[in-house]
């Protein structure tokens, strides 16, 4: 039997363990109604995942489908996934979509929708309910945790491949239009006491200072948070829910589960974006308020990817990336995530679409009302540059996990437009890398120079060019012993072109992922 997934320090970073081995996840998330029919997944997804080389097919399963009827559950759904995966060789990750998706509370059974009073709805003020079942309906979510510890139950008894290695609890939670919750029941919480656990992590983090608090004599939301304590309430109220709906379900299989965020953007009020979700100046009430979800996983469909991941990627908040844009420059932001985060997962959304002989695109009222980049989904070049990137990362994986953590490997990437490029110091030399000019259906400047020995070096980029100078105070000149252009193929380099002349004075990687090994020697 292989051991469960599961998510473990290593040498003081955070790694994803699959069969007992370190493992990455070279992603993709299917439509959100790519599972409804399993034929077509079939067809257009499993059968042409090798295309770009995919390890790991991130997948939504549905409440409705699974408890059609109170208290009876389908899982063919489910079944059918679990035997695709293991006939394929992929892992899976499962989205629940429960309770919540994007803001709304669109997938929950039928029964649950019709029931308004026993499930009440969160509302706006004025008393305008949403279409959102309020966090604060405690019977909501006992159910959505009986349904979810169902599942993970029924995963553990048949999954006996142990294709699934993530669940994702909900989906871009958080209210929409209002920056919290004024039913009854919320006005009722709200005028209460500030849990003390809660006042402890915001003076951990310097939110609050907790003396001055006790000493005002403070102790509900508005007087000690502010204008900030809708969103902060919001927060509470949706963490605290996906707390019990995780430990439910992970007391049955204790399988690693994270929530994702809809990230907050321009106009930049809490309601613009879901209000409660873990936004950055949230995320510190989520890790102290739901500490069953391993991570909290940002959805990317920004420009500013790199400051993101950024954010995100902190030492008790491995960097997951379940959804991001997936135009070329998506390989970039792959490899840099892989590389220098130790991202445990990377996938761009809707990776269907890299396979299908026409371009498919979001409608524009969907993209204007998710307020998405339209560049994002521009898929010209993705399938080759994202494809080169899984495989190489893939294949350099034992290099890699030797070399992570160290001073002998560093991470390139262009970050912003106008960067020109950045300069690595390493023992014996120090690498000069310029980036090459953005152009339309192209990645990013991006990559990593591994330092094998005082005179050997690995460089693995895209769209850069590299030159090696000796150390400040080391008059020297630097050449080559040997350059060799190639790739890894089965684990083993394998040496495509021996370069020198003209070749051998800058090394230029263009658009697709390249490497070079070079030896060289100062005179």
């Amino acid at each position: 039997m292989n051991k469960i997934a599961e998510v473990k320090i290593d040498r003081g970073i955070p790694t994803l363990y699959v069969d007992g081995r370190p493992f990455q996840a070279f992603a993709g998330e299917v439509h959100n109604s790519a599972a409804y029919d399993p034929e077509k997944m079939e067809k257009e997804i499993w059968q042409k995942m090798n295309q770009s080389h995919l390890n790991t097919l991130i997948v939504p399963v549905y409440w409705e489908t699974l408890e059609p009827e109170e208290g009876k559950f389908d899982f063919a759904l489910i079944d059918t996934l679990l035997e695709q995966a293991a006939r394929y060789e992929k892992k899976l990750i499962l989205l629940w979509f429960g309770l919540w998706k994007n803001g709304e509370s669109a997938y929950v059974p039928a029964w649950m929708k019709q029931d308004t009073e026993t499930y009440f709805r969160a509302e706006m003020y004025g008393g305008e309910r949403l279409n959102t079942v309020s966090p604060l309906c405690t019977a909501a979510v006992e159910k959505d945790a009986a349904a979810f510890a169902r599942l993970l139950a029924h995963i553990k008894e048949t999954d006996r491949s142990q294709t699934v290695i993530m669940m994702q609890v909900e989906n871009e939670v958080g209210l929409l239009g209002t920056e919290r919750d004024y039913c009854s029941q919320a006005e009722k919480a709200f005028a209460e006491t500030v849990p003390d656990s809660l006042l402890a992590a915001a003076d951990q983090v310097g939110w609050i200072h907790r003396e001055e608090i006790n000493a005002a004599g403070k102790s509900d939301w508005t007087e000690i948070f502010g204008e900030e304590a809708g969103e902060i309430f919001s927060a509470w109220c949706f963490a605290s829910a996906l707390e019990r709906i995780a430990s439910v379900g992970r007391t049955e299989y204790p399988l690693p589960c994270y929530a994702n965020v809809w990230l907050k953007q321009f106009p930049w009020y809490a309601g613009s974006y879901p209000s409660g979700g873990a936004v950055d100046d949230m995320l510190w009430v989520w890790k102290a308020t739901a500490p069953s979800l391993c991570t909290i996983a940002p959805d990317i469909y920004l420009p500013y990817v790199a400051d993101i991941m950024e954010i995100y990627c902190r030492l008790d908040n491995p960097l997951l990336i379940p959804e991001v844009r997936k135009d070329a420059v998506t390989a970039s932001y792959a490899f840099y995530a892989f590389m220098n985060h130790h991202a445990l997962c990377y996938a761009p959304f809707g990776i269907e679409d890299l396979w299908q002989e026409e371009e498919i695109r979001l409608p524009e009222e969907v993209m204007d009302a998710l307020k998405l980049d339209p560049l994002s989904f521009d898929l010209t070049g993705t399938k080759e540059t994202l494809g080169e990137v899984y495989r190489l990362l893939g294949e350099i994986q034992p290099l890699y996990l030797q070399y992570r953590g160290t001073p002998h490997l560093k991470c390139f990437l262009r970050k912003a437009e106008g960067e020109q490029g950045c300069y690595l110091k390493f023992g014996s030399y120090d690498v000069e890398i310029q980036y090459l000019p953005q152009t339309a259906g192209a990645p990013t400047s991006a990559g990593a120079v591994f330092e094998l020995d005082d005179d050997s070096f690995l460089i693995i980029g895209m769209m850069c060019s590299v030159r090696f100078h000796t150390k400040q105070g080391d008059h020297r000149k630097v050449d080559f012993l040997r350059k060799e252009a190639g790739t890894f193929r089965n684990g083993e380099w394998e040496c495509i072109q021996r370069q020198n002349g003209d070749e051998k004075m800058v090394t230029m990687i263009y658009s697709i992922l390249g490497c070079t090994k070079i030896e060289m020697f100062k005179y």
